[in-house]
């Protein structure tokens, strides 16, 4: 990693119920012979020295690619909200880099690039790809954690409305970056 990008921890988002996939654990389909969750450690390790994993099941199949594996705190699937506050509560770096388990084409330039606009300990970086949001392409302050959890507490569900209620920096990205291309369905496996 560039010398001069703030250190960050890494959250990969594997804890979702795989609905669309059959109910099957995403982050351990095979793609290209390697399950989802490969290609992303192989991207992500060189980055960082805290790589942690949201899994709510198959503990034992996702613990040889991260440092820490944490769950959500409620059972029946909350959503990535939930796993998000789960990393915040273990990273050891002042930055949580999150990404989604089925977006394996995601590269060192792109996370570098999110690093980059990472200043202010307050502001949450998000890739923003014409009007719409990526919050599942994100950097998050854990200075933000009081923030997130209370927003938790509350009620909201929402990981991109809480982040977008505050000073955010958008990381732009083509409509049809490939980089940012996720994996929904059994077809979208296919090389």
């Amino acid at each position: 990693m560039t010398t001069h990008l703030p250190p960050c921890s890494i959250l990969i988002l594997a804890g979702g119920r795989g609905q669309r996939m059959g109910g099957r654990d995403k982050g351990l389909l095979e793609w290209r012979g390697e399950p989802l969750v490969a290609h992303l450690h192989k991207t992500l390790r060189p980055l960082s020295d805290d790589l942690i994993i949201s899994c709510n099941r198959n503990q034992d199949a996702y613990r040889p690619y991260a440092d820490t594996l944490v769950q959500d705190a409620e059972g029946d699937f909350p959503g990535p909200f939930a796993g998000v506050l789960a990393g915040l509560a273990v990273a050891r770096h002042d930055w949580l880099l999150v990404l989604a388990c089925d977006a394996p084409r995601v590269d060192q330039a792109l996370v570098e690039a999110l690093l980059s606009l990472a200043s202010d300990p307050q502001t949450p970086v998000m890739v923003r790809q014409g009007q719409h949001w990526q919050p599942m392409f994100s950097l998050v302050p854990r200075a933000l954690t009081p923030t997130l959890s209370a927003a938790w507490e509350s009620g909201e569900r929402s990981l991109s409305w809480v982040l977008r209620g505050g000073p955010l920096l958008a990381l732009e990205c083509a409509e049809d970056d490939p980089r940012l291309a996720n994996f929904n369905t059994p077809e979208s496996l296919d090389p």
